[in-house]
């Protein structure tokens, strides 16, 4: 404190750091959570001033009031005269004779209440909110820090996200891919229908718009981005073996030949969601 100026019992409250888990939905709509929070909050007894009720701070009888003693100090270039802060009073300038009981003169307890916060879409793990004025209230009833929400996605089994939009995979029959079909997915805010073209190969994109992410900031949504995973049966019985032959014999494919190294599936898929 400076010279002549007293020190507030009154100060800032800290800063508190809540950690929330969030589901993929969570974060595609928002959501609402009641926090329990361990915090300190203003005392009911003496509402913030230290003191038992019924009592007040006194003057200092040593520093007067003003926090700070003088001091002489002899030096070369002669009497030197010093603040410092008063050890009696410990800068405050008054002292509590009488503290409340209940928070021992702190002008503040510990104690769990809960924080209501709207958790806005599109957020992601590693990201802070702060929410002002909802960490501890200070000493001596000072105003209250703020509250930190750190979050973390959980991952799903299903989908997952970049960016804005969700990404998937459909498994689809080599019958289907051939003939096409239509199926119905499950979303993360319901049933969608979804065409599969004929001729579909493994690592198609198929894209449904406005089924993503809501961001964070802006409006709309982002897409759910859907690649295709054609699967080729493992073992066939002797008829359904013969249809594939005479199907061969009409279509006449190409027979197998090099072409361009793809190192698989999921690294086609990534290139083609990258856009």
């Amino acid at each position: 404190a400076r010279a002549g100026r007293p020190r507030s019992r009154r100060e800032r409250g800290q800063d508190a750091l809540v950690r929330v888990d969030l589901t993929l939905g969570d974060v595609v709509f928002g959501v609402h959570r009641d926090l329990e929070v361990d915090t300190a909050v203003l005392c009911e007894t003496c509402q913030g001033s230290c003191c038992q009720p019924g009592t007040q701070p006194v003057t200092c009888d040593i520093c007067h009031g003003s926090g700070q003693v003088q001091r002489t100090v002899r030096s070369l270039l002669g009497n030197v005269v010093t603040s410092q802060p008063c050890t009696t009073c410990q800068g405050y300038g008054t002292t509590i004779p009488y503290p409340c009981s209940t928070c021992q003169g702190q002008g503040r307890v510990r104690a769990r209440r809960t924080v209501s916060i709207d958790i806005p879409a599109g957020v992601e793990t590693g990201l802070r909110l702060q929410l002002p004025g909802s960490g501890e209230v200070g000493p001596a009833g000072g105003p209250n820090g703020d509250l930190y929400l750190e979050v973390t996605v959980e991952p799903h089994d299903v989908f997952s996200r970049d960016g804005d939009d969700l990404l998937a995979t459909l498994e689809v029959s080599m019958i289907d891919a051939i003939l096409g079909t239509s199926v119905t997915i499950d979303s993360l805010d319901g049933a969608v229908d979804l065409d599969v073209r004929a001729g579909v190969q493994s690592g198609d994109v198929l894209t449904i718009r406005e089924r993503g992410i809501t961001p964070l900031r802006g409006s709309g949504r982002g897409d759910l981005r859907v690649g295709v995973q054609v699967v080729t049966p493992g073992h066939l019985d002797p008829k359904s073996r013969a249809l594939v032959q005479e199907l061969a014999k009409r279509t006449k494919p190409a027979p197998p030949h090099l072409a361009e190294f793809h190192p698989g599936l999921f690294s086609k898929l990534r290139d083609k969601f990258k856009r």
